[in-house]
C-alpha cells in the first residue's frame, strides 16, 4: 500500500511538472496576443478551424488557443487566468479531473478547454448541478465565448423541443445533468428524426463533477407513466405501522439503516391482514406494503429526508441540503410516506424509459470535470469513467486554521459549546458560516441562537431560493450564516471590509457527514485565494455517524473518563479523534462505492439492451427508401419459432393443427390453407411453404400503396409495437431485479442470473415484438392516413434515487397511449371488414383478429405445457406469459 501511495504521489508530480511546461508555452505567447486587436484576436477562431479541417489536431492548437482565450478573458471579462488555472484547463482538455479548491477560479478554467473543443464544431457541453449556476455562467462566460466568435446556447427546463435543439446546435451548451439526460431518453421515444434535439455526444465539462458522477450515480433519470392508483393499502399498512413496538414488532440496524417485523410484529400482521403466511407468494403485494410503510415511519425522517409542503412530500437531497423539486420516492415509498403524513396519495406510475447518469456521461467521446473535492474518489473516477484526479496547487498559499474536532458526549453538550463559539466568534465582528447536516439541525440552532439575540440567516431546503443571495453576503463583519450541506456550492463568499483582521470566515461544522467531501467542502469556504479563516468541527457520541460507526476505542475513551452527568460540557480534541472519525467515514464511502458499483454492475444489462433497441429503432426512423427487408425478416423469424416450438420430437407428436392456425390467423386468408397442405413435409419445407405463402401476402399489399406510403406504413407499426413491448420489458426487469437478490440463498450468484434471466427476457420480447409486426402488417387493411404516434399514457418524467426517487414533470411530445391503442383498432377493425365481405363463416376468426392482441384458437391447458416452456399459441412468448395468466 505505501508503494502503491507513494507511485501515486510520484505520477501526480510528474503530471504537474508537464502540465506547468506547457503553461510556460501558453505565458511565453501573452505579449503576441496582446499586439493583436479585437478583430484580429477573433479572427483566430475561423484559423483555428481551418486548420483543424485541414488536419491539425486539438492537441496542436491547444497552446495557441488557451493564449487567445486567455487574452480575450482579459479584455472582455477583465479576469486574467493564472499559471494554475492554464494547468488545470489542459487537464480537463485531457479528459481528466481538474481538482482546484474553493475560490481558485473554476468557471474560468473550464473557458479554455471549452473554446478549444468547440473548434472541431461537434459541441461542447457545460454540466452543472442547478438551473441558477448553467444561466449565470451562459451569461457570463457567454460574453467572452461571442466575442471570439462562436455561438452560444442555454438548455433549461421548461423549453420547447425547438429552443432545445437550437440551443443544443451551438457551439457551446450550457446545461444541467438532469436536463441532459431526459432530453436522450426524450429523443429515443420520438417518431419523426426532426423532433429529436440532441446531437451525438461529443465533449462535456461536468462542473462539481463529484456531485453529480458520485452523489447522483445511483439516481436514474426514468420517464414514466401513470398506472392504477391504488391508495386503501397504502393507508391500511400505515395504520398498522403505527401501532407497533420498537424491539417487540420491528426491529432497526442503524449501521445499514434497515429495518424488519419480528416473530412476534409478523403474528400481528397475519392476524390483521387473515394471512395465514405472510410470506406466502399470494401476499408478496401485502409484504411490499408492510415493508415500505416500516420505511415510511421508522426510517424516513420529517425534515431530515423529506419535507412536507402544501400538502406534498418532497424530498431533501442529503448531499447538498437542496430539495429535490418534482422528485419522488420510486416503488411505493413516496406513497407510503404521503400516507404517514397523511396527505393526498398519488398515483403510482410505471416506467417507460430509464438511464442512470454512470451510463449517461460515459456516452461522452471525451468527458472531463472540475470540483474542488475528488480525490478522496479517485479510484472509482478511475475505474468508472476512466478519468484521472489531478489536485492543482493553489495560487496562493493556504493560510486557514483547521482545529482538530470536538467531541462532546451528548446533543444537548456539543449544541451548547457550539451557540457560545458563535457567540464570541458574533461579538468580535467575525462572520460564521455553521455548516448543518440536517434541517431540523438547522432549525435547532436557529432556535437557539435566537435566544442569545444573536441575528442570523439561515439557509436550508425550504429557503433554498435565497442561496446564492445569502451565501454571497456570508462573508460581511458579523454575518451568522447557518446552511445545510449545499452552502453556496458554486458560489464564492467573498469577506467585506475589516473581516481579515478579525480572523477571516470562520466554518463551524455540527457535526461530521458520512462522506469526506462534503466536510472537506465546507471547510474549503474559509480560506479562498489566501485569505485567513478557521475551522472547527464538533461532535457527539449521539451523532448518526457515530451512533452508526464510531470505534469501540472512542467509547472506551468516554468509559475511562467517567463522566457524571454534571460534567456534560466536558470535550475531547485530539488529532486521534479525528482520525478514527475519518476512518468510520472511510468505512461508509466504501459501503457507498459498493453500492454504486453493484448499480451499475446490474445496469451493464439494461444499458446494452437498451443500446440495441434504441440504435435500431433510429435505424427505422431514419429509413428513408424501403423497410420491406426489416419487416420480412421479422416475418421469416416468427415463423421459424412457432414451427420449431410445434415440430420438437417425433414426427407423430407434431402439431400441425397449431401450425394451421398460425398461418390462417397470422400470415394468410384462413381458407387458403389446411393441414393437408403441410402433412408429409419436414420442419423446413414447412418453413419455407409458410414463408413463401407470407411473401405473396406482403407483395400483394406492397402494391395497394406507393412506395412512400408502405414505409410509413411500416415505420407506424413497427414504432408503437416496440415502444410498447419495451415498456412491457423494463417493467419486467424491474420486478426480476426486486427479487433476484433472493437467489443468493440457492448458492447461486444473483448478479449472474439477473444477467442470463435478463438475456432470456430479452430475447422473449425480441421474439414477442416479431409476431405483433408480423400479425398486424399481414393481417390489417392498410389505412393510408397513418399517423405514427409516441408511447406514453398522461407520461411524466421522474428522476429517482436506486429505489427511491421519481418526478413528475410533464412530456408535452409524448401522447397518450389510448390514443396509439384506439388507432391501431382501428386497423384490425378495417381488417375485419374487408374479410366479412368474403365469408360469413369466418366471423369467429374476424372478431379475434379485432381485438388489439389478436390470439390464434389454439386450445392451451396448463397440463400440457410447462409454466416456462413457450406458449404453444406461437406468440413467442413463455406460457405463463400468456395464455397462461388465465389457468
Amino acid at each position: 500500500m505505501a508503494n502503491f501511495m507513494k507511485r501515486l504521489f510520484e505520477n501526480d508530480k510528474a503530471e504537474l511538472k508537464n502540465l506547468e511546461k506547457t503553461a510556460d508555452k501558453i505565458i511565453a505567447l501573452a505579449s503576441q496576443m496582446e499586439a493583436l486587436s479585437d478583430d484580429e484576436l477573433t479572427a483566430k477562431t475561423a484559423e483555428f478551424k481551418e486548420r483543424y479541417q485541414k488536419g491539425a489536431t486539438l492537441d496542436d492548437l491547444l497552446v495557441e488557443a488557451f493564449a487567445v482565450v486567455r487574452e480575450a478573458a482579459k479584455r472582455v471579462l477583465g479576469l486574467y487566468p493564472y499559471k494554475v488555472q492554464l494547468m488545470g484547463g489542459i487537464t480537463l482538455h485531457k479528459g481528466n479531473i481538474s481538482e482546484m479548491k474553493t475560490g481558485e477560479g473554476k468557471t474560468l478554467t473550464a473557458t479554455m478547454p471549452v473554446y478549444l473543443n468547440a473548434i472541431s464544431g461537434e459541441g461542447v457541453h457545460v454540466v452543472t448541478v442547478n438551473e441558477y449556476l448553467a444561466s449565470r455562467d451562459a451569461v457570463e462566460m457567454g460574453e467572452l465565448y461571442r466575442f471570439l466568435g462562436l455561438t452560444v446556447g442555454l438548455n433549461v427546463a421548461g423549453k420547447s423541443s425547438e429552443e432545445k435543439r437550437e440551443a443544443y446546435n451551438c457551439d457551446i451548451t450550457y446545461s444541467t445533468n438532469n436536463e441532459l439526460g431526459f432530453d436522450y431518453l426524450r429523443d429515443n421515444m420520438v417518431v419523426y428524426r426532426n423532433q429529436m434535439v440532441q446531437r451525438p455526444l461529443n465533449f462535456a465539462v461536468v462542473d462539481e463533477v463529484d456531485s453529480i458522477l458520485i452523489d447522483e450515480a445511483r439516481t436514474p433519470l426514468i420517464i414514466s407513466g401513470q398506472a392504477e392508483k391504488s391508495t386503501a393499502l397504502y393507508n391500511r399498512a400505515d395504520f398498522f405501522v403505527k401501532g407497533l413496538k420498537e424491539d417487540e414488532d420491528y426491529t432497526i440496524d442503524l449501521t445499514s439503516k434497515s429495518i424488519a417485523l419480528t416473530d412476534e410484529g409478523i403474528e400481528k400482521a397475519e392476524k390483521t391482514f387473515h394471512a395465514n403466511n405472510l410470506y406466502d407468494v399470494t401476499n408478496t403485494r401485502l409484504v411490499h406494503h408492510l415493508d415500505q410503510a416500516l420505511r415510511a415511519n421508522y426510517i424516513m425522517i420529517h425534515d431530515v429526508d423529506y419535507v412536507v409542503n402544501e400538502g406534498k412530500v418532497q424530498i431533501v437531497d442529503q448531499f447538498t441540503g437542496r430539495i429535490m423539486e418534482g422528485r419522488r420516492y420510486s416503488d411505493g415509498l413516496h406513497q407510503a410516506i404521503e400516507a404517514k403524513e397523511n396527505v393526498e396519495i398519488q398515483n403510482e406510475s410505471r416506467t417507460m424509459a430509464t438511464i442512470t447518469f454512470q451510463n449517461y456521461f460515459r456516452m461522452y467521446k471525451k468527458l472531463s470535470g472540475m470540483t474542488g473535492t475528488a480525490k478522496t474518489e479517485e479510484e472509482e473516477f478511475r475505474e468508472i469513467y476512466n478519468m484521472e484526479v489531478v489536485a492543482m496547487p493553489t495560487n496562493k498559499p493556504i493560510i486557514r486554521i483547521d482545529n482538530a474536532d470536538l467531541l462532546y458526549p451528548s446533543l444537548k453538550s456539543k449544541f451548547n459549546a457550539v451557540t457560545a463559539d458563535i457567540k464570541q466568534r458574533y461579538e468580535k465582528g467575525q462572520p460564521i458560516l455553521v455548516g448543518t447536516v440536517a434541517i431540523e439541525t438547522s432549525e435547532l440552532l436557529s432556535s437557539l441562537l435566537t435566544k442569545e439575540g444573536i441575528p442570523h440567516q439561515v439557509l436550508n431546503a425550504k429557503n433554498h431560493f435565497r442561496e446564492a443571495e445569502i451565501v454571497m453576503n456570508a462573508g460581511q463583519r458579523g454575518a451568522v450564516t447557518i446552511a445545510t450541506n449545499m452552502a453556496g456550492r458554486g458560489t464564492d463568499i467573498k469577506l467585506g471590509p475589516g473581516v481579515k483582521e478579525a480572523g477571516g470566515l470562520a466554518v463551524i461544522g455540527t457535526e461530521r457527514h458520512e462522506s469526506r467531501r462534503i466536510d472537506n467542502q465546507l471547510r474549503g469556504r474559509s480560506g479562498r485565494q489566501g485569505d485567513p479563516g478557521e475551522t472547527q468541527f464538533y461532535l457527539s457520541l449521539e451523532d448518526d455517524l457515530m451512533r452508526r460507526f464510531g470505534s469501540e476505542r472512542i467509547q472506551q475513551v468516554w468509559s475511562k473518563l467517567n463522566v457524571e452527568e454534571e460534567e456534560d460540557d466536558l470535550a475531547i480534541q485530539s488529532k486521534m479523534l479525528s482520525r478514527q472519525v475519518e476512518s468510520a467515514q472511510k468505512r461508509v464511502e466504501g459501503n457507498n462505492y459498493d453500492t454504486r458499483k453493484n448499480v451499475l454492475e446490474y445496469d451493464e444489462v439494461m444499458r446494452e439492451q437498451r443500446e440495441i433497441m434504441y440504435g435500431q429503432r433510429l435505424e427505422v426512423i431514419m429509413e428513408t427508401e424501403s423497410l420491406n427487408e426489416v419487416t420480412m425478416n421479422m416475418i421469416t423469424r416468427t415463423i421459424e419459432r412457432l414451427v420449431d416450438n410445434h415440430t420438437s420430437g417425433e414426427k407423430e407428436n407434431w402439431d400441425l393443427k397449431a401450425i394451421r392456425d398460425f398461418a390462417a390467423n397470422v400470415l394468410v386468408h384462413p381458407d387458403t390453407i389446411s393441414i393437408s397442405d403441410l402433412e408429409n413435409k419436414t420442419a423446413a419445407e414447412i418453413k419455407d411453404d409458410l414463408t413463401s405463402r407470407a411473401k405473396a401476402v406482403y407483395q400483394e399489399k406492397d402494391k395497394e400503396l406507393s412506395s412512400e406510403q408502405m414505409l410509413e406504413f411500416q415505420k407506424v407499426v413497427i414504432l408503437r409495437v416496440v415502444d410498447n413491448k419495451w415498456t412491457e420489458h423494463i417493467s419486467n426487469m424491474e420486478e426480476l431485479r426486486q427479487g433476484i437478490g433472493l437467489r443468493s440463498y440457492a448458492q447461486n450468484n444473483p448478479l449472474t442470473e439477473y444477467q442470463t434471466e435478463g438475456y432470456n427476457r430479452f430475447q422473449e420480447m425480441i421474439a414477442s415484438v416479431d409476431y405483433d409486426v408480423t400479425r398486424i402488417i399481414m393481417k390489417s387493411e392498410v389505412r393510408q392516413n397513418l399517423q405514427r404516434e409516441s408511447v406514453g399514457a398522461g407520461s411524466t418524467i421522474r428522476p429517482t434515487r436506486e429505489g427511491e426517487a421519481g418526478s413528475a414533470d410533464r412530456i408535452e411530445q409524448v401522447k397518450r397511449a389510448q390514443l396509439a391503442a384506439m388507432q391501431m383498432r382501428q386497423m384490425l377493425v378495417a381488417q375485419q371488414k374487408a374479410m366479412a365481405a368474403k365469408k360469413q363463416q369466418e366471423a369467429a376468426n374476424q372478431a379475434e383478429t379485432e381485438t388489439e392482441q389478436a390470439t390464434p384458437p389454439t386450445a392451451v391447458t396448463s397440463d400440457k405445457v410447462g409454466r416456462n416452456d413457450l406458449c404453444p399459441c406461437g406468440s413467442g412468448k413463455k406460457f405463463k406469459n400468456c395464455h397462461g395468466k388465465d389457468l
